[in-house]
């Protein structure tokens, strides 16, 4: 028997915190050149309690939008900095798109990225091109977009969702900060990816490795 979309949506929220973890330091030691040094810690603090909320759930009975839900209020519980109201603004806006839903069907996948992308926008104030996570959130929900309207197979909408992802976040390397701490810096910001655009293209690609 296949299981639940809630289950999937939990194992995957168990393989971006296992993403998280292997990539902490690294993370931390991007925002070491940039910000406080601290980001990979703060990714790590929230999907380690999104994943302690999720084994909570009763899988086999709770709904995609019920997951979604849950993990917002898991994050913002855990991290109280900036990056906790982003996550768990977009991870709401996700509930609500998979509200009623009960399949993970690529048109799912897509409106999910796009309540994300937009959740994290709408409460930052930010744009792409500003230097963070969005612009690797916003092209990744962008690629979903257009792979739904091709009639793309679910391994090449991934595979477009994560090369979007990851160029967004290569990119930040040439952008000039404005938003955030690394704002400070201004131009000496240029050559330094932002670990938020980073742990986002991280976090996108262990999205794609678990879709059913």
């Amino acid at each position: 028997m296949s299981e639940t979309a809630a289950r999937t949506l939990a194992r995957m929220f168990e393989r971006m915190s296992e993403v998280i973890e292997a990539e902490k330091d690294h993370l931390s030691e991007l925002d070491g050149a940039i910000g406080d040094g601290d980001h990979g810690i703060t990714m790590s603090i929230g999907f380690k309690a999104v994943t302690t909320a999720l084994a909570s759930m009763n899988l086999e009975t709770a709904s995609p939008s019920d997951v979604m839900s849950t993990a917002a209020s898991g994050f913002l519980d855990a991290v109280g900095a900036s990056t906790g109201p982003l996550y768990a603004t977009g991870f709401r806006r996700a509930a609500q798109a998979l509200s009623g839903r009960d399949t993970l069907d690529l048109p799912a996948c897509r409106d999910m990225l796009t309540a994300i992308s937009e959740g994290i926008r709408d409460r930052g104030k930010a744009q792409r091109g500003d230097k963070t996570m969005l612009d690797v959130w916003l092209p990744a929900a962008e690629a979903a977009t257009v792979a739904v309207a091709n009639n793309l197979s679910r391994p090449a909408f991934w595979e477009a969702v994560k090369t979007a992802a990851e160029n967004g976040a290569a990119a930040t390397a040439t952008m000039i900060a404005t938003k955030g701490r690394a704002a400070r810096l201004r131009e000496r910001s240029l050559g330094h990816a932002d670990p938020g655009a980073v742990s986002a293209a991280a976090l996108i690609k262990a999205m794609a490795s678990l879709q059913p």
